[in-house]
């Protein structure tokens, strides 16, 4: 497996793992207005690593440096539970310059339990319009 910088060509491939990604990962959500155009504008300005293996996309991370804040980790459903989340999620984590942020949403009980793994705390709540999150951190 090798990450990488994202490149425009990911592009297309990329928007289907994300929506894909998605409707497989909150599938407690009304997933009908999301589309494939969601991955431009949800990643707009941000760093974006891509997990490929043998011409295949497997998932991405997109970070937002400005605040530390991870905010994308997606897998393809089929490599979930692979080592792909745990790349990418070391990979994000360098480049923090300090304490890491994300949110993950309360119903999300496989990342919560993902991020917890790899030492991340949870440190407030909130709401948006996916539902109930928390807030979690990571230092450096």
């Amino acid at each position: 497996m090798k990450i990488r910088q994202f490149k425009n060509h990911d592009k297309t491939a990329l928007a289907k793992l994300f929506l894909e990604s998605r409707v497989h990962s909150w599938h407690w959500l009304d997933s009908s207005k999301w589309s494939l155009e969601d991955f431009e504008k949800l990643t707009q300005d941000e760093v974006i690593f891509v997990a490929e293996q043998d011409q295949q996309y497997l998932g991405f991370a997109s970070i937002y440096l400005q605040d530390n804040f991870l905010h994308h980790l997606f897998v393809a459903p089929n490599v979930q539970n692979h080592g792909v989340g745990a790349e990418l999620l070391g990979s994000a984590e360098q480049l923090f310059s300090g304490t890491g942020y994300l949110k993950c949403l309360t119903e999300n009980y496989q990342a919560l339990n993902f991020y917890q793994k790899h030492r991340w705390k949870i440190i407030d709540t909130g709401h948006c319009e996916d539902g109930d999150y928390y807030l979690m951190s990571k230092e450096k």
